[in-house]
């Protein structure tokens, strides 16, 4: 019973292999086929350089192609009807994964021509080549195999490699344009695809000769391998003499490592002794250094913060000069329009001069004015103090006579008593005539005082209207005065204005002298302080002066000063510090 079953495996191996192979030979086949009618359709497309009909027969060869190529390795389908095998059903799977394919699927169901699933494939397909789309459709669907393994057998050409390779060639067929008809053609017949398949003879003769040339390639390549093979059998011959001479000298160096291993005993013993004196040193070494690791720390710290601090002057710098560019151009603008400013303003200074000379003597004329109006003023107010003393007098004389009148009207009571009990007494009348006599005196006097006092009240009237008069004067007077002092600060504020131009203008010009002849001196350049002309170190930094523009020590160029270009205090050195501070007393004075 046991050789049979040998046998049978054998004889299954020897079915097997073939069959496996038989699917290899197919798809190669296909995949020639299908570059042959590429080629051949690109070439003839771009010779005649127009869009391709329906009626093209390389058009029509490639469709051929395609379409067994998309058939190769289809499951048949069993349905009511019979067997079903189509390449249509893995086609429709791209309008599910692809929303883009939608409009072909939709357009391809609406033709009421098709009636047969092999139909409505081309269509799609011929579809799919007029968006030049039919590339990325096809790579959607190999991208998901495990769907399409519901349509095809696992050594199908759309499983293996060669679909990949296939979809990689049909991109070149995006170049092309084609117009193709889909009304008016029997797409379900079989016809057409028997005349194109006596057609494809030729391609199969194209695709002997190809392999033809891959032949005359692979034995170029074989005889280019055999040189190299005998080129290494002669470096292998040489590279066995170098192996004898090399385990020769390999003894040699035995020999040798045992004198050294004497002798590294004896220089160990030695190291040894030696080793634990080092140590010994090592210790106060290292005690040192963690001193001297601590300062050199801070010290680090210390020059990276001056360092950040450095890049952030230089990015300031920088934007300064950019700044400081563009200021130069606005600087020239400005001088122009200063020396009309300076023009103009010169002009209204001779006018304001003048305005001034006729203030002045507005001004004489209005103290002249003043001065009378004061002195008539003290002589009123003297005579109102002196009315007022009167008018005091007046009173108190008033209030006196009031008093007499009031007794002079209880005496005049008892009087007319004492008239009523004595009427016949004769010196009772005598006393009472020279009461009346004395009454009527009386009220002469007072009717010559109220007319007294109404000439008083008539002159205090008077007094009110001048002291009214007097006070319009005095704020006529001050608004002249607050004008005068007005004009003159005005007068003030533009020799102001024109010293401030006159002095913006020579800074204007020296930042000129200074951005035409000064330059920015790189830190690379200087080695050494331009004034003292020690050399730079970490202790000693390098300081670029804002004003010239050399590189100076710090205790050089520890001076501030505000410059035209820069507002705030910025670092120069001695000499632009001596220089600029004789140019600012120069100007003040």
């Amino acid at each position: 019973r046991g050789p049979p079953r040998r046998a049978r495996s054998r004889e299954s191996g020897r079915a097997v292999v073939p069959a496996r192979y038989h699917a290899m030979e197919e798809r190669a086949n296909l995949m020639n086929m299908m570059k042959l009618s590429i080629k051949i359709l690109i070439q003839s497309a771009l010779s005649l350089g127009r869009t391709l009909d329906s009626d093209f027969p390389p058009l029509q060869q490639f469709f051929v192609v395609l379409e067994h190529c998309l058939k190769h390795g289809l499951k048949v389908k069993k349905t009511f009807i019979g067997q079903n095998k189509s390449f249509f059903g893995p086609l429709e799977l791209v309008e599910k994964l692809c929303p883009e394919a939608s409009d072909i699927a939709t357009s391809v169901k609406n033709l009421p021509e098709l009636k047969t699933a092999v139909g409505r494939g081309r269509a799609w397909l011929y579809l799919a080549l007029m968006q030049k789309k039919l590339a990325d459709y096809l790579k959607v669907l190999l991208d998901h195999k495990h769907l399409l393994s519901e349509f095809y057998e696992p050594d199908a050409l759309m499983m293996e490699e060669e679909g990949a390779v296939i979809v990689g060639l049909l991109v070149g067929l995006n170049v092309i344009d084609a117009n193709l008809c889909l009304k008016g053609e029997d797409l379900d017949s079989q016809v057409k695809i028997k005349f194109l398949l006596n057609g494809g003879i030729t391609a199969v003769l194209d695709q002997k000769h190809y392999v033809e040339e891959l032949n005359r390639h692979l034995s170029c390549t074989v005889a280019d391998l055999q040189n190299k093979i005998d080129c290494l059998e002669k470096t292998n011959s040489k590279l066995q003499e170098e192996l004898a001479a090399a385990t020769d000298r390999i003894g040699s160096l035995q020999e040798e490592q045992q004198q050294l291993k004497q002798q590294n005993e004896l220089i160990r013993e030695r190291s040894e002794k030696s080793v634990e004196v080092t140590k010994e040193d090592t210790k106060v070494e290292l005690d040192t250094y963690k001193q001297s690791r601590q300062g050199l720390d801070e010290m680090y710290s210390d020059i990276w913060k001056q360092l950040k601090e450095e890049k952030k002057i230089r990015l300031e710098l920088e934007k300064e000069l950019e700044l400081q560019i563009g200021m130069k151009t606005e600087m020239e603008i400005a001088m122009k329009l200063l020396e009309k400013d300076t023009h103009e303003k010169q002009d209204t200074l001779v006018a304001l001069r003048q305005q001034l000379e006729e203030v002045k003597a507005i001004n004489l004329q209005m103290f002249h004015k003043s001065q009378n109006a004061e002195c008539s003023l003290q002589q009123k107010t003297e005579a109102i103090s002196s009315f007022e003393g009167k008018t005091n007098e007046m009173m108190s004389s008033m209030k006196q006579m009031e008093e007499r009148l009031q007794h002079a009207e209880k005496a005049r009571q008892t009087a007319e008593e004492r008239c009523n009990k004595m009427k016949q007494d004769s010196t009772l009348e005598k006393e009472l005539k020279s009461e009346k006599e004395q009454r009527q005196t009386l009220q002469k006097e007072l009717h010559q005082e109220k007319d007294a006092t109404t000439l008083l009240k008539t002159e205090l009237q008077q007094m009110e209207g001048l002291k009214k008069e007097l006070r319009k004067l005095q704020d006529e007077k001050q608004q002249l005065e607050k004008v005068c002092e007005e004009q003159e600060q005005a007068l003030q504020e533009m020799g102001l204005h024109l010293s401030q131009s006159k002095l913006k203008m020579e800074d204007i010009k020296e930042v000129n002298k200074a951005l035409k002849g000064h330059t920015w001196l790189k830190d690379d350049e200087a080695t050494h302080c331009k004034q003292c002309e020690k050399e730079f170190s970490i202790s000693r930094r390098k300081h670029h002066c804002r004003n010239c523009g050399d590189i100076f020590c710090n205790t050089c160029s520890s001076n501030e000063l505000a410059l035209p270009s820069y507002p705030k205090p910025v670092r120069v050195c001695d000499t632009c510090h001596t220089l600029l501070l004789q140019r600012c007393s120069s100007n003040s004075s």
